[in-house]
């Protein structure tokens, strides 16, 4: 065992994201000294990338200069996206703040058929929940307004959720979720593009910021801060409380102290290095130490760095690993809707650019509380109007035509040819919108999926061991109700892309570290602590010992308040 250092704190948490800032910010409110290890930069609004090039360079692998927000993981059977960057997955993740549902609180075992409920209960997570729904300004999308009453894609997905109700009106619900997005200055009516009134010091950056503007930009970063990510609320209000947070920190190794609490050493990436390959194993590593250390790096990341650190923690549980999975993550398409009209059948306006990315979602019930199967969401998804031209410009074949006519009329006019000075209709004629662009819904679902893939360390790198066969029953359900969908609104079905390759695209990874009652059915117990290694926690998705179901960023850090609650409680008491 190491031996302590001057650098010494109650608590180091590593990330920043839905469980580290959390746990910062209610460790400081006790008067705990805390610091915060980030590996990204900070983003302050105005900063996400949207040219070409910024796109280009913004992914995370400091070996090639890169230290962007977007770090995508591939592994056999599956992709995980997750986030690098002060405020962690909230800089990327939809808005939606959904409870687990209480009934979906069991653990499945495929070779044990049967139910073992979860370490935690609904129950137990409810305070906590209202707790981070109170600090993420929770709201619902303002339907009883204009503009946002004229949502299309809204208004196409209530249209088919209206349509499964009524064929199983005991199993299927349309809602309305809260989601972690500014509609309003307080006590005022919703208005787009609006200035924020806030106090000083609100937010990280000190920036201004303003109302949902409606963009559809969500998923790429807020560069307007409508998004109340956590540098707007969690981490500011631990800085106020003295917490230091660290951007640009990447932890790299770890260990108990021979007197007690943990040795943690990490690099720091500066701005000088951004695009300048690099040997990053010869950067000089920084020490710290803390009587707490707390993993809260996402379920790839904690789980990762445990493995990787696994020498140094000989009695942790043989169950580090397992229980990962998707969330039962899919994404689906109904291209070129329509409705009919006057007894014609004409293309439905869906606009998935208008809106933050997600205002609604269907759901259906699971057989613990009624129905047949597995529980699931189907949710509406937008994307940012640079998608849309971008399939604007690559959709139908005889678009280029359109363009030729176009140029070859323009240049006609340079040469003194006989055309009119008005290209106004010769223009609106070559931007004819798509189809594809405007009357196609874009869907995410997600549900109570089978968790049962495994991480392995190999070599240096993460592998999994993870196939669809388990959840094929889950996803070709799924699929069937994605598919009615899709024929409600007249439209053609595309599923999944990466389904044709037995392939999952995943943004809610989960697992890794599960919750178990000891250390034989998981890594941590119900307080998160790591079993056999007092005061080392991990608190963020890893801990999950099964699916979610809704989307899991409120759950991950309810959690994380119900640990930070328990070590705050302990700490009282001496």
């Amino acid at each position: 065992m190491a031996t302590a250092t001057t650098n010494r704190f109650d608590a180091v948490i590593v990330g920043s994201g839905f469980g580290g800032s959390v746990m910062a910010y209610r460790l400081a409110q006790e008067g705990f000294s805390v610091c915060v290890l980030e590996r990204g930069k900070k983003y302050p609004p105005g900063s996400f990338a949207r040219s070409p090039l910024a796109v280009q360079n913004n992914f995370w692998d400091p070996s090639r200069g890169l230290y962007g927000l977007f770090n995508i993981w591939s592994f056999r059977g599956m992709d995980a996206i997750v986030s690098s960057g002060v405020g962690g997955g909230s800089l990327i993740y939809g808005n939606v703040l959904l409870r687990k549902d209480e009934k979906w609180f069991v653990i499945e075992d495929a070779k044990n058929p049967g139910y073992k409920a979860w370490p935690v209960t609904r129950a137990e997570l409810d305070p906590h929940y209202d707790n981070v729904e109170r600090m993420l300004n929770a709201q619902k999308y303002p339907h009883d307004h204009e503009p946002y009453r004229s949502t299309p894609k809204t208004q196409a997905i209530k249209l088919a959720a209206d349509e499964l109700i009524r064929k199983d009106p005991a199993n299927i619900r349309w809602e309305s979720p809260n989601l972690a997005v500014t509609f309003a200055n307080a006590g005022r009516s919703p208005v787009p593009a609006e200035l924020l009134v806030e106090p000083p010091g609100s937010n990280l950056h000190n920036s201004p910021r303003t109302t949902c503007r409606l963009c559809g930009e969500c998923l790429f970063g807020c560069n307007y801060g409508s998004k109340n990510t956590l540098d707007y609320n969690y981490l500011p209000q631990a800085l106020k409380l003295n917490a230091e947070i660290r951007p640009l920190s990447e932890v790299r190794s770890f260990q108990p102290l021979a007197e007690g609490g943990y040795l943690v050493k990490y690099v720091v990436h500066t701005p000088d290095r951004e695009g300048i390959n690099s040997d990053t194993s010869e950067l000089p590593l920084q020490t710290i130490s803390a009587d707490r250390l707390i993993l809260a790096a996402g379920a790839v990341g904690s789980t990762y760095l445990l493995m990787k650190n696994r020498p140094a923690f000989p009695n942790i549980s043989a169950t580090l690993g397992s229980r990962f999975g998707g969330n039962g993550d899919q994404f689906a398409f109904a291209v070129k809707c329509h409705e009919t009209v006057g007894g014609k059948r004409v293309p439905r306006k869906v606009d998935a650019a208008f809106g933050p990315v997600i205002t609604s979602a269907i759901r259906i019930a699971d057989k613990l509380d009624g129905g047949t199967g597995r529980g699931l969401y189907i949710e509406d998804m937008g994307y940012s109007d640079t998608v849309n031209w971008i399939i604007q410009m690559l959709s139908a074949p005889g678009r280029t035509k359109r363009y030729l006519h176009f140029i070859a009329r323009f240049i006609k006019g340079l040469l003194g040819g006989n055309v009119s000075s008005d290209l106004n209709g010769a223009i609106s004629d070559m931007l004819t919108a798509s189809e594809i662009t405007y009357a196609t819904l874009f869907m995410i679902a997600m549900g109570r999926a089978p968790q049962d893939g495994v991480m392995r360390l190999n070599g240096k790198f993460l592998d999994l061991d993870w196939n669809l066969d388990s959840s094929r029953e889950f996803y070709a359900r799924m699929q069937e109700y994605l598919k009615t969908i899709a024929e409600t609104l007249q439209a053609d079905f595309i599923k999944n892309p990466e389904d044709f390759l037995h392939r999952s695209a995943v943004a809610h990874p989960l697992g890794g570290c599960p919750m178990g009652g000891n250390d034989k059915e998981g890594v941590v117990d119900s307080r998160g602590e790591v079993f056999n290694y007092p005061g080392l926690f991990v608190a963020d998705g890893a801990v999950m010992p099964g699916p979610v179901g809704p989307n899991p960023a409120l759950t991950i850090a309810a959690i994380a308040d119900r640990i930070a609650a328990l070590i705050i409680e302990r700490s009282r008491k001496g």
